[in-house]
């Protein structure tokens, strides 16, 4: 099992090319390299060329860290047809990306829209009908996010969504924080998941359902935006032990692909601290997983 830091927190006090060391100061073996404007920015085209590749990956040998994954966003769910084709584009230039830094993860979410469900996932299909002959040749693993805001946000129904494509090559990420968007069932989504489960995220958050829909607030009443938290371990209300117990229900602590990432993206002030309390929990809690599971 993989633990990786997600580098977020970092992209405004150091340069991209100084993440893997940082992170190896940090006490993490791995790194998960997340949407970066010298790099691969939010929706654009990937910004690296053949320099910046090699550059990349030597900064990780000389920290000794590994890159666990690559997290691009793009718009490939998009009912905006010019968007989806751009987003292919976009996707294909990552997959060479991730060929060249011998990284076999990606992680990334559907990036479609709500208020057009429908026409949401027929674009993902088609954009699938693309791209998964070219990740099943390069023998990558895609995993995929529900995020809040997106054409699905209940976990089960992404699981579904999924399985659709019938492919070892995609599966599934769950996201901790995403938890009371998902439907607040981890044990029941993870378990749905099973092997198709790639990769999951460790950061906290509070549930919005909790204090008559009052836990946190948002103006004007009613509206659509989907608030939600990437705390610390502990600082919101995720169950964690109900969240380690289901990971290791289905195996996927015990598997040597397994990936945990920790993203806490409120704390920025005191990264250094939390990064290193992340790495310590996360590892004090598949501890206590396997304890229970032997009994």
């Amino acid at each position: 099992m993989r633990i990786a830091l997600d580098p977020t927190p970092l992209h405004h006090t150091h340069s991209f090319l100084e993440f893997p060391r940082v992170a190896a100061e940090l006490g993490y073996e791995w790194i998960q390299l997340t949407p970066h404007v010298d790099f691969m920015p939010f929706f654009r085209y990937p910004r690296a060329d053949r320099d910046l590749l090699a550059a990349t990956k030597k900064a990780a040998k000389d920290a000794g860290v590994g890159i666990s994954s690559l997290l691009p966003v793009y718009r490939i769910s998009s009912p905006e047809e010019h968007q989806r084709e751009a987003a292919v584009r976009n996707f294909r230039r990552l997959i060479e990306v991730a060929v060249e830094l011998d990284v076999r993860v990606v992680n990334t979410e559907f990036s479609g829209r709500p208020e057009r469900s429908e026409d949401s996932e027929a674009a993902f299909y088609r954009s699938m009908d693309e791209l998964l002959p070219i990740i099943e040749r390069e023998g990558l693993r895609v995993n995929i996010d529900p995020h809040p805001d997106d054409f699905v946000e209940d976990g089960h129904e992404a699981v579904r969504v999924i399985r659709a494509l019938d492919s070892a090559n995609v599966g599934f990420v769950y996201v901790a924080s995403h938890t009371f968007h998902y439907g607040d069932d981890a044990p029941g989504i993870i378990a749905a998941a099973g092997d198709r489960l790639g990769a999951a995220y460790a950061a906290d958050s509070f549930d919005h359902h909790r204090s008559h829909g009052l836990r946190y607030i948002s103006n004007p009443p009613g509206n659509t935006a989907r608030v939600h938290q990437h705390l610390r371990i502990g600082d919101g209300d995720v169950n964690w032990v109900e969240f380690v117990d289901a990971l290791q229900s289905v195996g996927f602590l015990d598997r040597e692909d397994a990936l945990i990432v920790s993203n806490v993206f409120a704390e920025d002030e005191n990264w250094q601290a939390v990064s290193r309390f992340q790495l310590e929990t996360i590892g004090k809690l598949v501890g206590s997983a396997r304890d229970r599971a032997a009994g």
